[in-house]
């Protein structure tokens, strides 16, 4: 009956499904466990009428114009500039590390010449950082790091630094200007009617079916795609843990409503010395709602519940590599394709993951594959 079985109804999944019944007129089925669409960027409204997201703050950016005019067919934008502060010494910088931070933690004035010979003094110059903590003292050294990263990641893996690859914390730039955004993408916005409506209008094709709290294991042996199967989920789940489990980390999230327009300077602050959780969220400064309300999101991580993050250590990524040649196996004999974070074991951004999903649709509408 099926053409595509498409495990997981999330960025990939919906990416995917739109193009199959869009592109190829080929008849899918879309499912996932969870009760809704959207996987992680999923967005709801909170009892108090704010749109809230659900796991975690999720702020579109790219670089790529294809991506951004792929997605621009299905929602209107907003401007998604975002800013975040963090917390340390009792004060609240701006971060990532710019000029200004550097002005205000050391109590001058800096032009950017004296910042980056500030810097310079500070760091520890380390040839080919090893993990995380090597690569930020290598950047910016150790008073910095100890401020605004340690604690910080001590938190959200709970892995020191010096135990997780430099990768981690090999993100976040550090800027010799007075750009206080998060990122520097050419393409910073918001879907206008938020993430779920989007994705909404994505598999919004009679040719897609969509059944929710159903898991592919229970499914699995009833359904025979005529063309592929895509799954999105933990790779080690899918191959029922025989080689080990891959640890993955979780979050907890506590949301509270506030009287008043809004709670924080910015959408986001980073906590990286003080209380149990790693950060507060007030996604209201994204979406640009108009409220006399607002919820600000508390975000606990966690060593178990919902995969979220991969742990990148160097005995996870090898034993990811024994699974991924079962996926390949999975691949040529049953035309399983495995795409996505949870399925790959790797960190992606919303726009990164949408471009894999495109490369994956390409690979299975050639004609070399669905001949097969």
């Amino acid at each position: 009956m099926w053409d595509l079985l498409i495990c997981g109804a999330g960025p990939v999944g919906c990416t995917i499904a739109e193009r199959a019944a869009e592109k190829m007129k080929w008849r899918v089925l879309l499912i996932d466990r969870r009760s809704h669409i959207g996987g992680n960027c999923y967005d709801s409204y909170h009892n108090s009428g704010v749109l809230i997201h659900n796991y975690g703050p999720h702020y579109f950016r790219t670089n790529s114009k294809i991506i951004f005019d792929y997605l621009s067919k299905f929602t209107e934008w907003i401007p998604g500039n975002y800013f975040v502060k963090s917390y340390t010494r009792g004060e609240l910088f701006d971060f990532p590390i710019n000029i200004r931070t550097l002005e205000q933690f050391y109590n001058c004035k800096l032009t950017i010449k004296e910042a980056e010979h500030l810097i310079e003094k500070l760091r520890i110059p380390i040839n080919n950082p090893a993990n995380s903590e090597e690569f930020v003292i290598n950047k910016v050294g150790r008073e910095l790091y100890e401020a605004f990263y340690l604690g910080y990641t001590l938190k959200q893996w709970g892995i020191h630094p010096k135990d997780l690859d430099a990768s981690v914390c090999g993100r976040i730039p550090v800027r010799f200007n007075k750009d206080c955004r998060y990122s520097d993408y050419k393409y910073q916005v918001t879907p206008k009617y938020g993430f779920t409506k989007m994705f909404q209008n994505m598999i919004s094709n009679p040719l897609i079916s969509v059944m929710l709290n159903t898991d592919y294991r229970e499914v699995k042996q009833h359904i025979s795609p005529r063309i592929a199967t895509v799954y999105t989920g933990p790779v080690d789940e899918y191959f029922d843990y025989k080689l080990g489990r891959l640890p993955w980390r979780s979050l907890d999230f506590q949301y509270e409503e506030f009287h008043q327009p809004y709670k924080q300077p910015c959408v986001q602050i980073n906590y990286p010395n003080d209380f149990d959780y790693t950060r507060t969220v007030e996604i209201k400064h994204v979406t640009g709602q108009r409220s006399y309300n607002t919820v600000v999101a508390y975000e606990y991580p966690k060593s178990y519940g919902d995969p979220y993050y991969p742990v990148p250590q160097q005995q996870n990524l090898s034993l990811y590599k024994c699974y991924e040649s079962l996926m390949l196996s999975e691949k040529l004999e049953k035309n399983v394709f495995f795409v996505g974070r949870l399925a790959t074991y790797r960190y992606y951004n919303t726009d990164q993951v949408i471009e894999e999903a495109l490369k994956t649709f390409d690979e299975i509408s050639s004609p070399q594959s669905t001949s097969g």
